[in-house]
């Protein structure tokens, strides 16, 4: 299909640049670029003498604006050529002298190649549209609120490039200013379909020339009869990345399912020695009860942990599957290749002192290696691995066997073992626990890839601090979203982000503000701290998918009622309107002193039967999609009487096939804990001493449920 863009003269104008060692074009470069892409530029002409200036702005008509054109001048304002608003050919005459005096003075050594004269642009909205290289995700598009006071509100928002339409209208109201482009204050409305068709040009423009490193349209002046890009700026850069390795879905498919359902191991470094990492790694595959075949490899011993032991994994007998590494990291190579002519597929390095040390070009040895036999890498640095559904406990941690729906992986030990404890004491079924350390070949594309397709996973939840191509982290989670929810906790979010490129897009695309918006346009949910990384994969398989936007708070207490509603709107849902013959209802349940609408408020000293039959009415109803329930401990109702009889109630209604989800509250004394413990178990996601944990928890479960199409509002 032809494109509906003239690259073949974007390409002549990048050539000639390309040509000239330059690493910015000139405003009417920028300008025939613009063109070529159908970006609405003001008219606009190239004088040389003061007379052709005059020419120009009487062709092009007053008011006009001058613009010093030099190469070595990117920033024409602070070089003092920029003049808005002349009126008159004396004004023209005089500032054109001044401007290009200014240019010379600003940098002697410049080339002054004349004086850009263009058309005033009509007032409007002013927003910039632009697009940058990341080093994460590669070419992106950004969006926000233009002027002069961008670089202090940064009110932008970014999506992967090139855009659909869909997400450029997504951009349009995910920065906090949206309502502004809806007109406010008697103002007009602009036209968003201009704007949107404005964001998806950049984005093809940046996507098509990998040459092009950044783009920047702003001001952009946005009215209710179309936009304008009052100035563009357009920067190239140098040669792109080597293409990293990739691999076909059904080769990661292959590899993982002998990674996670291996039916033979093989320990590199396996010992007898208590306290040594080779013995834990022995220990727990033995005593986790690992069906397959367990073979030890060590020079110098014959029998380790009962098993006989080879001096090589060349010797041991039959196929393995994967290769766990518990010997120094200067010992690493020299095995791999064993590993690679035994044709062993998998590979998990456990060894630190690789590049988390500074010792890059070792690791780029074994990668090396790896890549020559087929041999994929988990790690290295890494704390091992836990597959609990093939009862495989690969680590030198303690072992969990609590069977279950969530899959975990983490960069960091530390995080790991704090993943590990979270499971124990929250009684939290996992499918896996994945190390992934420094990411060397595995990563988190490939655990999606495996997982999205593992039927004993239901949930994912992912620590990362970076991902080595975020492209295909997020055709992995795209994939994955449809069929199971992904939670991400991303380190690093105060970070100071992407270095300054030179323009006010780049200087607004700093890391965490790029992973934001990407991953939710991936559809994944992003946690912003390790607990409710947690909290989330734990809650979510428990919550049924909501079918529908209705949410009801039913509490005992008043000022709970409050809390749980704000917790609502900050987690993007809304409460329900209450109809009329609903309401009545509910009114039939409830004290004179209570309040129904919503929150329904059937205050504290009620007995259990006002509890169950607001619950039960709330379940009933085909209208309301989703129950947040808020309890206060009164002897009148008992936390566990509360408990059973919510969750006999939600039993009930799912054994009818009404399933809604069900959050809850409990504030009181302790014995809300134990009360909380027995609604969990029973499929009603309850938290003591806290408002917004449960909501927080039913938000990312719609969240999810809009992000995998299952409920409408998109993403």
């Amino acid at each position: 299909m032809a494109s509906r863009h003239d690259t073949a003269a974007v390409r002549a104008v990048l050539d000639a640049a390309a040509a000239e060692g330059r690493g910015a074009l000139t405003a009417p470069e920028a300008k025939r670029i613009a063109d070529a892409y159908g970006i609405p530029v003001p008219a606009e002409a190239l004088a040389e003498t003061v007379d052709d200036a005059v020419a120009f702005a009487a062709r092009i008509g007053f008011p006009v604006a001058l613009k010093i054109v030099s190469p070595e001048i990117t920033h024409k304002t602070d070089a003092g050529g920029v003049r808005t608003g002349l009126t008159s050919p004396s004004e023209v005459r005089a500032t054109f002298t001044e401007i290009v005096a200014n240019a010379r003075s600003y940098d002697p050594r410049a080339r002054i190649r004349g004086v850009q004269v263009q058309q005033m642009v009509p007032a409007g909205q002013e927003v910039i549209v632009g697009a940058v290289t990341d080093p994460t995700f590669g070419k992106i598009v950004a969006f926000g609120l233009g002027g002069v006071l961008v670089e202090v509100l940064k009110d932008i928002t970014f999506r992967l490039a090139p855009a659909s339409e869909a997400d450029a209208l997504s951009m349009l109201d995910s920065i906090r200013a949206a309502e502004i482009l809806r007109g406010v204050r008697g103002g007009a409305a602009v036209d968003r379909t201009a704007l949107a068709e404005l964001v998806v040009r950049v984005s093809e423009l940046a996507a098509d020339f990998p040459q092009i490193a950044e783009v920047d349209l702003n001001p952009v002046f946005a009215t209710a009869d179309g936009v304008m890009a009052a100035d563009v700026r357009i920067l190239l850069g140098g040669p792109s990345p080597a293409p990293r390795r990739r691999y076909s879905r059904e080769e990661i498919l292959t590899s993982m399912r002998r990674l996670m359902q291996p039916r033979s191991v093989a320990v590199v470094g396996a010992s007898n020695e208590a306290g040594k990492i080779g013995n834990s790694v022995m220990r727990n595959l033995v005593d986790g009860g690992f069906p397959g075949e367990i073979h030890p490899v060590n020079p110098r011993a014959d029998d380790i942990v009962g098993r006989k032991a080879y001096k090589s994994v060349t010797d041991v007998p039959g196929e393995v599957d994967v290769a766990v590494f518990a010997i120094p990291a200067k010992f690493v190579a020299a095995a791999l290749e064993e590993v690679g002519r035994k044709g062993i597929p998998n590979a998990v390095l456990i060894p630190s002192g690789f590049a988390e040390t500074g010792e890059h070009a070792l690791q780029a040895e074994i990668v090396a290696i790896a890549e020559r036999y087929g041999v994929r890498l988990l790690g290295p640095n890494i704390y091992g691995y836990y597959s609990t559904w093939q009862d495989l406990c690969a680590t030198f941690c303690t072992p969990y066997d609590v069977k279950g729906g969530v899959a975990l992986s983490s960069q960091s030990g530390g995080i790991g073992m704090a993943i590990l404890g979270f499971a124990r004491t929250t009684k939290t079924g996992v499918s896996a626990i994945v190390g992934l350390g420094n990411k060397s070949d595995l990563d988190e594309d490939d655990l999606l890839t495996w997982f999205g397709e593992d039927p004993n996973t239901t949930c994912i939840a992912m620590h990362l601090e970076d991902l080595k191509d975020g492209r295909a982290f997020v055709e992995a989670a795209r994939a994955t979203v449809r069929k199971k929810p992904i939670v991400v906790l991303k380190a690093g979010r105060t970070s100071a982000g992407a270095k300054a490129a030179g323009s006010h897009t780049g200087a607004l695309a700093g890391d965490d503000a790029v992973y934001e918006d990407i991953l939710r346009q991936a559809g994944v949910i992003r946690a912003p701290g390790l607990n409710e990384m947690l909290e989330y994969a734990r809650a979510l398989p428990v919550l049924p998918v909501p079918r529908g936007d209705n949410v009801v708070i039913i509490t005992g207490a008043g000022g709970s009622g409050v809390l749980l509603s704000d917790a609502i709107v900050d987690n993007g849902m809304s409460l329900m309107e209450i109809p009329d013959d609903l309401d009545a209802a509910f009114k039939a349940f409830i004290p004179p002193f209570g309040a129904a609408g919503n929150p329904i408020d059937i205050t504290g000293g009620e007995p259990p039967s006002t509890y169950e039959a607001t619950i039960r009415l709330g379940m009933e109803d085909p209208r309301i999609h989703a129950l947040v329930l808020g309890y206060w401990h009164t002897i009148v109702t008992p936390p566990m009487v509360f408990a059973e009889l919510t969750a006999r109630v939600v039993e009930e209604f799912r054994a009818r096939g009404v399933e809604k989800p069900v959050v809850a509250s409990l504030a009181g004394d302790v014995e809300v804990e134990e009360a909380c413990a027995y609604l969990y178990e029973r499929g009603v996601v309850a938290y003591p001493y806290t408002t917004e944990r449960p909501v927080e928890v039913l938000g990312a479960k719609y969240r999810w449920a809009r992000a995998a199409g299952l409920l409408g509002g998109g993403r």
